[in-house]
């Protein structure tokens, strides 16, 4: 990292950055007024104050309410013993730890390395990021999910409480139903008993929930999950999936969008395959987030957060030029430039932006670049070390641990084993000794939630 060799050098270009942020914020991009919390709030304070039912509440002067699953309403539970003040402020501090267990376990010994310079540089970074941006002034889940699939990844990957991998995705694709997808990377990757656990977890919160909640459950699960006009209009410029690109085609046809669909699970079954064979578990990860907001029928700017682990691969592989264009991008809200007419040729190039820069990364992002550094690793070890003893134990195959093939980071992990006497855990985790366990103002809201003067549900 090159800039400022002092550390009072250092304080002022923060502060500059800081300033330039805080400037941008407040004048580019448009906040959204916690629309999505006010959804959020204003359906369990119906629910247990007044005696409504979950999916019949709407946000006052909009058409817009829940659209989650039955055990998101449960989880929100606890928004009913507080004001709509304390929930705001509890979101933002979920959001925030929430972005801190992701940014840890995407590019936590990078920045270790640079201390508080690099994770100030890396918060002024990340302010800037529109799906975040979006996130915390919607108030949105999306991160809190992300992170719990990703500490999923992390246990994966590096040995420690290994038993309770699944438990993460579980409960994201009990809130949530994009994140369902990951269960099937689970399976695609080997990782049966992860992936059972995956849909145990899933399987017992809705089930929960339909005790709670039972006529509730029975409308999602009949009616409100079919109907994708209770969350928006799918033309709407926010809507960055393949359905979104069509709608704004004009493109009606379930038919054509399905094909779509089957063929980008495909190849997304292909390239995880690819990945878990290079013992590359974060572009595996990655793949699958990419995956998820194209299929998606609905994948609003604020869902792209998904996007994070793909530059944290493009930077890792050598590519940051790439990874730092591509995040530009993504920072300027340049689809909203399309918001009231995405007609023609610059409108399909345009509105679509987001979902260009996702079709590029899910089929262009460079996989097996962390096996390729454990190998590098491993070389420059051998050539130092000395030669490992004829005593010592042979590594376990993966076909022989009882719960299927191993991580796709353990591979080269153990390679490294046995030849530096010491393991590490794959990807941008940390590392473990040999001993260890293996976006508008804030005037009220207007009809269409979803615009880039108002606010949006999701």
């Amino acid at each position: 990292m090159t800039g400022p060799a002092t550390d009072r050098g250092r304080l002022l270009l923060l502060c500059a950055l800081a300033t330039a942020v805080t400037v941008f914020t407040a004048t580019v991009p448009l906040l959204r007024d916690w629309f999505d919390l006010r959804v959020y709030y204003g359906t369990v304070d119906s629910w247990i104050h007044h005696g409504g039912h979950v999916y019949d509440y709407r946000v006052p002067g909009t058409p817009y309410g829940f659209t989650y699953p039955p055990f998101a309403a449960v989880a929100m539970l606890p928004m009913a013993l507080v004001g709509p003040r304390t929930a705001i402020v509890a979101a933002l501090l979920l959001n925030l730890a929430a972005l801190a267990v992701v940014v840890g376990v995407l590019a936590g010994p990078a920045l270790r390395r640079h201390g508080w310079y690099g994770a100030a540089l890396a918060a002024c970074v990340l302010a800037l990021f529109e799906p975040l941006r979006d996130t915390f002034s919607f108030g949105q889940v999306n991160l809190l999910l992300l992170a719990l699939v990703l500490l999923d990844r992390r246990l994966l990957t590096s040995g420690r409480g290994r038993r309770w991998a699944g438990v993460g995705i579980g409960l994201a694709a009990a809130v949530k139903l994009t994140p369902a997808l990951f269960i099937g990377l689970l399976l695609v990757a080997g990782y049966r008993r992860a992936a059972a656990v995956a849909g145990g977890v899933a399987a017992a919160a809705t089930a929960l929930a339909a005790l709670i909640a039972p006529d509730a459950s029975r409308f999602y699960w009949t009616e409100a999950m079919w109907d994708t006009t209770r969350v928006g209009r799918l033309d709407y410029v926010s809507n960055q999936s393949l359905q979104g690109v069509l709608a704004r085609l004009g493109v009606e046809s379930r038919a054509v969008w399905a094909l779509l669909v089957v063929v980008v699970l495909c190849v997304w079954a292909r390239r995880v395959r690819r990945a878990v064979a290079a013992a590359d578990p974060t572009a595996a990860f990655a793949l699958t987030g990419l995956t998820a907001c194209l299929v998606s029928p609905v994948t609003w700017v604020h869902h792209l957060v998904w996007l994070l682990p793909s530059f944290a691969v493009l930077i890792r592989a050598g590519h940051p030029r790439v990874a730092g264009a591509l995040y530009a991008v993504l920072c300027t809200s340049v689809v909203w430039l399309w918001f009231d007419d995405a007609s023609g040729v610059d409108g399909f190039l345009g509105a679509n932006t987001y979902a260009w820069i996702t079709l590029g990364l899910f089929l262009r992002l460079p996989v097996g670049q962390e096996a390729d550094r454990w190998r590098r690793a491993s070389r420059s070890t051998n050539a130092t070390a000395a030669p490992p003893s004829t005593a010592a134990p042979v590594m376990p195959s993966a076909a022989d641990r009882p719960d299927g093939p191993s991580s796709p980071g353990e591979v080269p992990e153990a390679t490294a084993a046995a030849a530096t006497g010491s393991t590490s855990g794959p990807g941008l985790g940390g590392d473990r000794n040999a001993s260890s366990e293996p976006t508008g103002s804030t005037r009220p809201a207007a009809a269409n939630p979803q615009s880039s003067s108002a606010r949006a549900s999701s």
